[in-house]
């Protein structure tokens, strides 16, 4: 099965390199399957329904959230009417939505795709680990499921790592998101997971992790903010990870991508 995971599309410009080159790089690399992260979609922060239909319209079989998933009031309704919109497993009983969506890829495959999100330096959260047995339990790759995603939406490289760790051999591709920020550690774990500490993001990358550098510097140079954050200017850099599985639903192939915009240009040669 062929892959491809994009990571946090941030304001305008991210909305923009990803309609622009996702129908493209769907039909090119014949993709089975697509998630997309879309919880910075929104002038930087959270998603609309007209933002979430237009990445389906463009060839997301998923979209993912994280922190920021709530952050348009409008999402609390319309989560419940997405089915293939997935939000943070670990957010407390009773949240609007789903933490994960069993999805039907192209070719008829079973796709679990599950979000979860981390907890050192971000919100109290229930605990990833315990969360996600309880997901890969419900839908076990090669029994329920024929590939499993998870996208773990974290802070630090450690916390992340270590679940990658946690969950290989039990999932096709452990992905994390947030940082905005690709790493250069992608690879295929010993039990034939597919990892990334992170994959970057859908955005323009001259500014600050996609907002616009004049008010972070000034945050930080003064200590005092003196307007809201806005997503950068410029054009966008399509950031994501591509990944081909065997028929046991294990990675077999994982390359970085990258497309437009400031950053040195990847696309996997396997395709």
């Amino acid at each position: 099965m062929r892959i491809l995971f994009l990571g946090d599309v941030v304001g305008r410009p991210g909305r923009q390199v990803v309609l622009q080159h996702l129908p493209r790089l769907r039909r090119e690399w014949a993709l089975d399957f697509v998630v997309v992260n879309g919880e910075n979609a929104a002038g930087g922060f959270g998603i609309t329904e007209a933002i979430y239909d237009e990445f389906l319209e463009a060839g997301a079989d998923a979209v993912t959230l994280g922190n920021h998933a709530f952050d348009q009031r409008e999402a609390l309704v319309f989560i419940e009417r997405a089915p293939r919109l997935v939000r943070p497993a670990n957010y407390p009983p009773g949240t609007p939505g789903r933490g994960a969506a069993l999805v039907e890829a192209q070719n008829g495959a079973r796709v679990l795709v599950v979000n979860m999100m981390g907890r050192a330096f971000m919100d109290p959260m229930d605990d990833p680990f315990a969360s996600i047995d309880r997901e890969l339990d419900a839908g076990p790759l090669g029994l329920v499921s024929d590939a499993v995603i998870i996208d773990f939406h974290a802070e630090t490289t450690s916390e992340k790592q270590a679940f990658g760790h946690w969950c290989d051999g039990r999932a096709s591709l452990v992905v994390g998101t947030h940082t905005h920020v690709p790493t250069a550690d992608h690879r295929i774990l010993a039990g034939g997971t597919a990892y990334m500490t992170d994959v970057g993001m859908c955005g323009a990358y001259d500014g600050v992790i996609g907002m616009d550098k004049e008010e972070p510097l000034r945050r930080f140079t003064r200590k005092i903010g003196s307007s809201r954050f806005e997503p950068a200017s410029g054009p966008g850099t399509l950031s994501g990870l591509a990944v081909e599985t065997n028929g046991a639903g294990r990675a077999v192939k994982v390359a970085p991508v990258r497309i437009g915009g400031a950053l040195e240009e990847a696309v996997p040669a396997f395709w």
